[in-house]
C-alpha cells in the first residue's frame, strides 16, 4: 500500500470516528435532556403547561346573615354571577364581542377598550352581579378569555323599615353603613381558592379543583324585634306626614337589658335600590343628630333635687307670677301655676320650678347627676357615626346657664342618648350600656340613683299624661 493510500484511509477512519463521537454525544445530550425533564426537573414543563391552561381564582365566601331577635332575616346574601375577562386571552377582533357588549349594556368599542387598555392584566370585571338569565346568555357565547365568577348580592327583606339600623354593603360586599359596617369583620367570611382549567378555545371551565374552601361569615343576631320595628316605623311615618315635619326619629329600648327593640327615622331609604341617593339620605338621625332636649330633662332635674336632700315629694315651690328673672333674663311658664309640688312641676312642665331647683344645687353636683343619666357620653352601642352630645363644664357656668340647664337648654343629646337616660328612671337608677345585639342576660350596669328616688319621679311623670298634664295625647289606653 502506498503512503498516499494509507493517508487517505487514516483520514477516512478519523472522520468516521468523529461522526461516531458526535452521534454518541448527541444521543448522550438527548438522554441527559430527557432525564433532566423526566427525572431531575419533572415539574418544569408541567408548570409551563399549567401556566397556559390553569388559573387560580378566589372563591367568594358567603356573608353572614343579619337577623332580628326572633330569627327573622334582615340582611341575606343571594348567589349571582359577575362577568370578567382576561385581556391577554381575548381576541379584540372576535365578532362575538358585539353580542357580549349588547348583553352587558356596552358598545363594542367600550369592550374593545377594556381589552386593549388592560393588556398587562389577567383579570378585569366587565359587569358585576348580573341576572341568572343574562349569565346563561353570556356563557353560551363561548368567547375566549371571558368567564363568569360566582358572587353574592346583599338583599334586605324589610327594605326601608330597617335601613338605618342594618345599613348596607358595597358592590364588593363590604359593610358601608349601619351595623353592616360595625360588624363587618364578623359577617365577612374567609375566601377560598379554586383551580380552573382553560379549554382549547381559551374558555375557563367551571368546576375545577378546590384548593381551599371558602369559610362563610358568622350570622349576627340583633336585639331588634321586627314586629315592634314595623309598628314604630309606621307610627313615625304617619306622624311626620300629619304634622308636615321635615324629619323625625323614634327609639324603643328594653329598660332592663338596654337592648334596642326598634329605631326608625324619617325620611328613610330603600337599601335595595340606592340609585340617585345622596350620602345625607343615609344619615341615622337617632344616632348622629344632636339637639337641646328641653323639657325632657325636667325629671332629671327633679331627681337631682331629691338626691340632694333639699327636696321631697311634698316640697312646695312658688312659681308665681309665672315669670322668673335671672340675671336680667326672663324665664316663663305657659301661665302662672302659683305654688306647686314636684309632681305638678313635671305635670305642668314648669320652667320656673325647674330653674329654681337647678339654682339651689351646687353646679358640680348638678353636672354629675346629669352625667349619671349618661348625658355627654357614648351609649356603648358602637354605632357608626354616633355623636356623644355636649355637657358644658360647670366651671364656666353663669347663673343663667344653670337656670336654663334645669329645663334642658345649654346641653345637647341624641335621641339614642336620651332613650338611654330614661332607662335609668325606668330601671330603678341603674345606668346600662345600650346594645343592638340580642343578649340572654341582664348586664350589671352602674347604680347612679336609689330605687326610691326613681320610683318617686316615675310616679310624678304619670301625671303628665293624665287630665291637666302637658302630654295627654301620649296616654296609652288600658296601660
Amino acid at each position: 500500500m502506498s503512503r498516499s493510500s494509507k493517508t487517505v484511509k487514516q483520514i477516512g477512519q478519523w472522520r468516521l470516528n468523529l461522526v461516531r463521537i458526535l452521534f454518541i454525544a448527541m444521543v448522550g445530550l438527548l438522554c441527559w435532556r430527557l432525564a433532566d425533564i423526566q427525572v431531575i426537573h419533572p415539574d418544569f414543563l408541567r408548570h409551563q403547561g399549567d401556566a397556559r391552561h390553569l388559573r387560580q381564582v378566589p372563591v367568594v365566601a358567603h356573608r353572614g346573615m343579619v337577623i332580628d331577635r326572633h330569627g327573622e332575616p334582615l340582611a341575606i346574601s343571594t348567589p349571582v354571577h359577575s362577568v370578567w375577562i382576561n385581556p391577554q386571552d381575548a381576541d379584540v377582533n372576535d365578532p362575538r364581542l358585539a353580542k357580549l357588549a349588547k348583553l352587558l349594556g356596552y358598545t363594542s368599542n367600550q369592550i374593545k377598550q377594556k381589552i386593549t387598555q388592560n393588556q398587562s392584566r389577567e383579570f378585569v370585571y366587565l359587569k358585576r352581579r348580573i341576572t341568572p338569565e343574562l349569565s346563561s346568555q353570556v356563557k353560551q357565547l363561548g368567547i375566549s378569555g371571558v368567564a363568569l365568577q360566582r358572587e353574592y348580592k346583599r338583599y334586605y327583606p324589610a327594605g326601608e323599615v330597617t335601613s338605618h339600623i342594618v345599613g348596607f354593603t358595597n358592590v364588593d360586599d363590604v359593610g358601608q353603613e349601619g351595623l353592616e359596617l360595625t360588624y363587618d369583620a364578623v359577617l365577612t367570611g374567609r375566601p377560598g381558592l379554586q383551580r380552573m382549567v382553560r379549554d382549547s378555545r381559551g374558555n375557563y371551565v367551571e368546576g375545577g379543583e378546590l384548593i381551599s374552601p371558602a369559610k362563610a361569615g358568622e350570622n349576627v343576631q340583633l336585639s331588634i324585634d321586627l314586629r315592634i320595628q314595623y309598628l314604630t316605623y309606621q307610627a313615625l311615618k304617619k306622624a311626620v306626614e300629619e304634622h308636615q315635619a321635615k324629619s323625625g326619629t323614634a327609639v324603643v329600648v328594653d329598660t332592663h337589658t338596654g337592648e334596642v327593640l326598634a329605631m326608625a327615622n324619617q325620611p328613610s331609604f330603600n337599601p335595595n335600590n340606592r340609585t340617585g341617593l345622596r350620602p345625607s339620605d343615609f344619615r341615622n338621625r337617632a344616632v348622629t343628630d344632636l339637639f337641646e332636649p328641653g323639657s325632657t330633662v325636667k325629671p332629671f332635674t327633679v331627681a337631682s333635687g331629691i338626691k340632694s336632700g333639699n327636696y321631697d315629694t311634698s316640697t312646695i315651690i312658688n312659681t308665681h307670677p309665672g315669670i322668673y328673672r335671672v340675671s336680667g333674663h326672663p324665664i316663663k311658664d305657659f301661665r302662672d301655676y302659683g305654688e306647686i309640688d314636684l309632681a305638678t312641676l313635671i305635670q305642668k312642665s314648669s320652667n320656673v320650678g325647674a330653674s329654681k331647683i337647678a339654682l339651689s344645687l351646687e353646679p358640680d353636683q348638678l353636672w354629675h347627676d346629669f352625667a349619671s343619666f349618661g348625658l355627654g357620653e357614648a351609649t356603648g352601642a358602637y354605632f357608626p357615626g354616633e355623636a356623644m352630645g355636649t355637657m358644658p363644664d360647670p366651671q364656666s357656668w353663669r347663673t343663667i346657664d344653670i337656670a336654663t340647664l334645669g329645663y334642658g337648654y345649654g346641653l345637647s343629646t341624641s335621641a339614642l342618648q336620651l332613650a338611654r337616660a330614661y332607662t335609668v328612671l325606668a330601671d330603678g337608677g341603674i345606668l346600662k350600656p345600650i346594645t343592638f345585639i340580642k343578649t340572654d342576660k341582664i348586664p350589671r350596669g352602674r347604680r347612679e340613683f336609689s330605687a326610691d328616688i326613681m320610683h318617686d319621679v316615675l310616679s310624678m311623670m304619670n301625671k303628665v299624661v293624665e287630665p291637666g298634664g302637658t302630654a295627654t295625647r301620649a296616654a296609652v289606653v288600658n296601660y
